[in-house]
């Protein structure tokens, strides 16, 4: 299942309390800011800074916009 746009806009970081975008190949939602892919599991966004993965920046410049 897909993050849908209404609920991307409502959802934030918790770190930065920016926009998170869906990236659908890994089922994660990126912080482009905070350089974190948080999984989404079952459909339900995991957004603990625990549960977060670091993303170098060659991942970042290949991620679309």
């Amino acid at each position: 299942m897909a993050i849908d746009a209404r609920t991307l806009a409502i959802l934030a970081c918790p770190l930065c309390k920016g926009k998170l975008v869906w990236l659908a190949q890994t089922k994660e939602l990126v912080c482009r800011a905070d350089k974190l892919a948080y999984p989404v599991t079952d459909d339900i966004p995991m957004l603990l800074s625990s549960a977060a993965r670091e993303l170098s920046s060659d991942e970042l410049e290949k991620m679309p916009s």
